[in-house]
């Protein structure tokens, strides 16, 4: 499928790095980018709000003084995702700074972006909406978004419960434009699957929090590497929103998860926990996380499984 110019000859592989709360930085957006994959960053992660406007600006400068230095290098454009649900109470001043920087990639989620996908368009941005179902696809779309992102089964964050198979083609019956998909999409083979499938990019997250780049907690990353699928559980006990979580970082923060069976996040008391920086969220990709490893590194071994897997060959 076409995609849209912003990306063209700046990929080295067509994957966005997802924008993880309380997790991507500029320096992991950085990295990404300067290795030929699309680096995102939740504008919520900046705190307080005028945060924004100092990582928005590192980032650019770094990614343009890069680029000066490596013209033959191919340097992924960055973006920023909004929620623009009405309880966003930050959104406008967000918008405004995304709008003052020109940022040429937006994703929005949980919400209605029409109003960023217009604001966007004014300075030539892109604009990709996140997904569950293919009736929230259609909507978007009415909306004049540019791309969707579908958020299926095992992905990490708040992920979605539909198979990739069922929901990709489905889409696809309506949608002939742009197409990430998210859901436990953990090396070079799981790219090409998902080109095969019908997606245009891999949406990864769970992948990049254990690279050195990834600022996070050394624990959570050492977590990654030790854990498998049977050590994530999906709730909604926490955030009142269904999401993966790594069930030894409750144990890491003293709640015994079976003590909360039968409660809601209403009444659910999680002491001095804090269901964001205690509670580490991670998806179905941890099956294949072996080692911490340099965002370089990492690019690298997704580009040679990427080419081994086109070289597999087709039956019979």
């Amino acid at each position: 499928m076409p995609i849209p110019s912003l990306f063209e000859n700046r990929l080295r592989l067509p994957v966005i790095c997802a924008p993880m709360f309380l997790v991507s930085s500029p320096r992991l957006v950085i990295s990404a980018c300067q290795n030929g994959i699309v680096g995102t960053f939740p504008a919520l992660n900046t705190r307080p709000q005028a945060l924004l406007d100092q990582w928005l600006t590192e980032i650019r400068n770094a990614l343009e003084q890069f680029q000066a230095e490596h013209p033959d290098q191919p340097v992924a454009p960055f973006g920023v995702n909004q929620v623009v649900h009405p309880s966003n109470s930050r959104l406008q001043a967000d918008r405004a700074l995304v709008k003052k920087h020109r940022v040429p990639f937006v994703i929005t989620s949980q919400g209605n972006p029409a109003e960023v996908v217009q604001e966007v368009h004014e300075w030539g941005g892109v604009v990709f909406h996140d997904v569950i179902y293919a009736e929230h696809a259609k909507k978007a779309i009415a909306a004049g978004v540019d791309g969707i992102i579908i958020v299926t089964a095992g992905a990490g964050g708040h992920g979605g419960t539909s198979n990739p198979f069922a929901l990709v083609r489905q889409i696809r019956e309506f949608w002939d434009g742009p197409l990430a998909l998210a859901g436990a999409i953990n090396d070079g083979f799981g790219i090409r699957a998902a080109e095969t499938l019908g997606a245009d990019f891999a949406y990864m997250g769970t992948r990049f929090i254990a690279t050195e780049e990834a600022e996070v907690d050394p624990a959570y990353k050492e977590m990654l590497v030790q854990a498998s699928i049977r050590d994530l559980i999906y709730t909604d006990l926490f955030t009142g929103v269904h999401c993966n979580y790594l069930t030894p970082s409750l144990a890491r923060a003293g709640i015994d998860i079976d003590a909360f069976k039968g409660k809601t996040s209403v009444d659910l008391d999680l002491g001095d926990s804090n269901a964001w920086k205690d509670i580490w969220s991670a998806g179905h990709g941890v099956a294949g996380i072996r080692e911490i490893e340099r965002m370089d590194d990492l690019v690298e071994a997704l580009v040679r499984e990427y080419r081994e897997a086109a070289s597999v060959p087709v039956f019979p």
